[in-house]
C-alpha cells in the first residue's frame, strides 16, 4: 500500500476508457453485474444511476458519516430516497435498489483525526475516502455483489485517481471488484446539473464535513 502523501501525486488515467471496455466485455457476453453503487449525495447520483442502470442491476449504497450535521444527513438521505423512487416509477423494468449505512459522525472525525486543517483535497479528503470506499467494498463483499464503485469521481473537485486508487485497494482488501470511473467525463456532471433540475433536488456547494463547510464560508471549525 502507498502512502497517502503518494496517493495525492499519482497520475492520471483513463478510467472512463476502463470503464468503457468493460461494458463493452460485459455487454457481449450477455450479463448484468450486480453493482453496489456508493452514492454521496443525490445530485450527483442522478447521472450515475441513469447510466449505470442501463448495464448493471444496482444497488444504492447511503454512507456518509462525514455529514457532521445530522440535520443535513436527514436531508440528504431523504433526497436520495426520493430520487430513486422517481427513477424507478419512470421505469419499472430496471429497478434501482437502496440501502442505507450506519450513520455516525464520530466515525469520520476518528478517520481524520489531526488532518482538521488541511484543506479540501488534501489528505483529510483521502481518510476520509478510504473510510467510505472500505466500507462499500466490505457490504459488497457480504452481500456477494460483483463489484462496486463511488459516485464522487462525478464531482470536478474529486481527485479521481485518488478514488480509484483507493477503491482498488479496497476491492483487493475484500475480494470484490472495484469498477473503475470518471464520471464527469461524457459530460457527466452536466448532465447530473440536468437532472437536478429536472427532478428539484436539493444542491449543495460543501461535501457535507464541517471543515469543508467552514472553508466555504472562510471560517473556522
Amino acid at each position: 500500500m502507498i502512502s497517502d502523501e503518494e496517493i495525492l501525486k499519482l497520475p492520471k488515467d483513463n478510467f472512463q476508457k476502463k470503464l468503457d471496455d468493460i461494458i463493452k466485455k460485459n455487454t457481449a457476453a450477455g450479463v448484468r453485474p450486480k453493482l453496489l453503487l456508493h452514492s454521496c449525495c443525490a445530485p450527483c447520483s442522478s447521472y450515475c444511476l441513469e447510466y449505470l442502470r442501463q448495464y448493471f442491476d444496482i444497488t444504492d449504497f447511503y454512507y456518509n458519516p462525514n455529514i457532521t450535521e445530522e440535520a443535513e444527513y436527514r436531508k440528504r438521505t431523504d433526497e436520495i430516497k426520493r430520487l430513486i423512487t422517481l427513477m424507478n416509477s419512470e421505469d419499472k423494468t430496471l429497478p434501482i435498489g437502496f440501502e442505507e449505512g450506519r450513520y455516525d459522525s464520530r466515525e469520520f472525525f476518528d478517520a481524520v483525526k489531526g488532518f482538521e486543517s488541511e484543506p479540501e483535497g488534501g489528505l483529510r479528503c483521502v481518510k476520509c475516502f478510504r473510510l467510505r470506499l472500505y466500507e462499500t467494498a466490505r457490504v459488497a463483499a457480504e452481500g456477494h455483489f460483483d463489484c462496486f464503485t463511488t459516485t464522487l469521481t462525478i464531482s470536478p473537485l474529486k481527485n479521481a485517481s485518488v478514488l480509484n486508487h483507493i477503491g482498488e485497494e479496497a476491492g483487493r482488501e475484500f475480494g470484490v471488484m472495484f469498477l473503475p470511473s470518471d464520471f464527469k467525463k461524457k459530460e457527466g456532471y452536466k448532465r447530473s446539473v440536468e437532472l437536478s433540475e429536472k427532478y428539484g433536488l436539493y444542491r449543495q456547494d460543501y461535501c457535507g464535513c464541517g471543515f469543508s463547510k467552514a472553508e466555504r464560508q472562510g471560517c473556522s471549525v
